[in-house]
């Protein structure tokens, strides 16, 4: 057979066919090398058997002549990796978090090595493979691959419902499967995270978070717990900063490493406390700043303390947003500890785009290079609602990698929705200088719809009707339904100014395009199999298919008025009776911050609708 060099998310750092098809057929020999631990190595096997691989034999070494498949997996420096690396004329890897995988044609038989640089390179060498491995046989191929980035992943971040301990279980596999490592812990409407932070968790949630934590270290993912203090807490309190210390201990029992303090939409020329006012004078944004310092400094040294091996603190500041020279931020950057990693959400707090030198003023207002919080797809506010924000993640600037210590998307409530959207943004995160934001938008849609080209196709008729992406303002930085449009507008112009041939087979293509949106969510449905993406989209599903009746009933309409036909009135009403019930759709009540009509394709589907009838003279 030919080979083509295959599709792989996130794109790797270097990737080459190494001549030949690997075909595992339904033996394999593994062949582990020390320092590999069991998860991963389960991981492997259950990818082997999804690729029909029904015994798996164990072995020390590989043999000089090859009469099988044979799949070299582990870390370090070992012989066995070594030799196999040669075999396959690649070299270990040498990046922190990196990996190679490569693979050889000899004889009757293959060998292919998965070599981890640590248990995290490993893991990700691993879903590499589940990719390659879906086809029953794959081209060899020689992949050097690292992160750009230390840190990718989200952050729960949104005010609203937070998620279900099960939402959030699922997303650290996706998170797994999409090579990030880090999942902050911070909704909004966690009590004990907030409002009530000073108070211990029950024992039932802190199982359930344990669990969670599990979870994570299953998939390579850093479990970060936030807590956010700031609308009551007083910085220069002994008992406040025991009070945080005392929670971070009990999510230390967990097993968790790594922790945050947000201190985001706070009031913050307003103390707290009278003894604020003393120790660090009358209230401002700088002397907020310098008090903030104060408390996350003691949390840095007693995180650094007691041989605990914690990474850095991280913040978010309440100035999170531009990076404009201010009283606040210069109170920052000198006096707050340097371990500490500061988050910062763009240009804006929903920022149309992020250039090098947005990311270059963020370093220089805060005194160190930032972690980006993206706040996108979440649709926490007024001009999101009614919407999945589903575009592709782009405008964020490759070469960003060299201005930030890395990135999270801030998700929507909707857990299996948000995966469109952040699978883009690990993807960025992994290999900014490489990334393709429509190729991996059209992999997250073979991802949800697990691989079937029919279901695929459905889903990106329906990412193109929620594809605008807004911002606090009225200008949405990425545009509603451009392939729809696109037909649409080419039917508007070919009725201005086609021939008769012409109008017939626009009008033709109309009818395909609005079967499309029509059929669309019934092949959702029946070809996605993860229910908590259709039961979190349905509300956008059932309006979807109402409004793909609308243009059907309108394309009717106008082949009825384009022959002369009377009967074009009674399908224009009809498609405006569609039209008027779709548009009456309401999303799930209590689901996000704001409730509300959904919006299918609006401003574009529900505009030529209308002028429809007024496109031919009707009879």
């Amino acid at each position: 057979m030919t080979e083509t060099l295959p599709g792989i998310f996130p794109t790797p750092t270097s990737m080459q066919l190494n001549g030949g098809t690997v075909a595992l057929g339904t033996s394999v020999v593994l062949v582990q090398s020390a320092k590999t631990d069991a998860e991963t190595i389960e991981l492997v096997r259950q990818i082997l058997a999804n690729a029909g691989v029904t015994k798996i034999r164990t072995a020390t070494r590989v043999p000089a002549k090859l009469d099988q498949s044979y799949i070299v997996i582990g870390t370090g420096n070992s012989a066995v990796l070594r030799d196999a690396a040669s075999r396959a004329k690649a070299a270990l890897p040498t990046e922190k978090e990196g990996y190679t995988l490569a693979s050889t044609v000899e004889g009757n038989g293959n060998l292919t090595v998965l070599a981890g640089f640590d248990g995290d390179g490993l893991f990700h060498a691993a879903q590499t493979l589940r990719q390659l491995a879906k086809q029953a046989s794959f081209p060899a191929v020689r992949i050097h691959d690292f992160p750009s980035m230390p840190v990718r992943g989200t952050i729960e971040g949104f005010y609203g419902a937070p998620w279900t301990m099960q939402d959030r279980d699922a997303h650290l596999a996706f998170l797994g499967r999409a090579k990030a490592n880090t999942y902050i812990y911070s909704p909004k409407d966690d009590p004990y995270a907030r409002d009530r932070w000073r108070d211990d968790y029950p024992a039932a949630t802190l199982s359930e978070l344990g669990a969670l934590v599990h979870q994570a270290k299953r998939n390579h993912i850093d479990f970060v717990y936030a807590v956010s203090p700031g609308p009551s807490v007083c910085y220069s309190s002994a008992s406040d900063l025991k009070a945080l210390l005392r929670k971070f201990d009990a999510i230390r029992a967990l097993s968790v490493r790594s922790f945050y303090v947000a201190l985001d939409d706070i009031e913050y020329t307003k103390w707290n406390c009278d003894a604020d006012k003393e120790k660090f004078g009358p209230s401002s944004d700088k002397a907020a700043a310098a008090a903030q310092a104060y408390l996350l400094n003691a949390v840095q040294a007693d995180l650094a303390s007691g041989g605990h091996d914690i990474p850095s603190l991280i913040m978010v500041p309440t100035e999170y947003y531009d990076a404009k020279e201010t009283p606040y931020k210069a109170g920052l950057r000198e006096k707050l500890d340097p371990r500490i990693i500061v988050q910062w959400t763009g240009t804006d707090v929903v920022p149309p785009a992020i250039s090098i030198p947005d990311a270059k003023a963020a370093t220089k207002a805060f005194g160190r290079k930032t972690l980006l919080w993206d706040n996108y797809p979440v649709n926490d506010y007024a001009q999101s609602t009614g919407r999945l924000l589903l575009a592709p993640y782009t405008r964020r600037e490759a070469g960003l990698s060299s201005e930030l210590t890395g990135i999270v998307a801030n998700p929507m409530n909707q857990e299996a929705p948000s995966r469109v959207a952040v699978m883009g943004l690990t993807a960025f995160a992994w290999n900014d200088k490489a990334y393709d934001a429509e190729l991996t938008w059209h992999a997250a849609a073979r991802e949800i719809a697990s691989d079937d080209p029919r279901t695929t196709a459905a889903l990106l008729t329906f990412f193109d009707t929620q594809h605008l992406a807004p911002t606090f303002g009225t200008q949405p930085w990425q545009p509603q339904s451009p392939r729809l449009k696109t037909v649409l507008d080419r039917v508007r112009e070919t009725l201005a100014h086609g021939d008769a041939d012409a109008r017939k087979a626009a009008l033709k293509d109309l009818a395909r395009q609005a079967d499309d949106i029509a059929n669309a969510p019934a092949t959702i449905r029946a070809g996605v199999a993860d229910k908590n993406f259709i039961a979190q989209a349905a509300p956008w599903l059932d309006a979807m298919q109402r409004w793909g009746s609308a243009l059907q009933l309108t394309a009717a309409g106008l082949s009825a008025a384009n022959d002369g036909s009377a009967t074009a009135r009674s399908l224009f009403a009809d498609a405006k009776k569609q039209a008027d019930e779709a548009a009456a759709v309401q999303s799930i009540p209590g689901a996000t911050r704001f409730d509300g009509p959904i919006k299918i394709a609006d401003g574009v589907l529900d505009l030529f609708i209308a002028d429809a009838p007024g496109l031919i003279a009707v009879p």
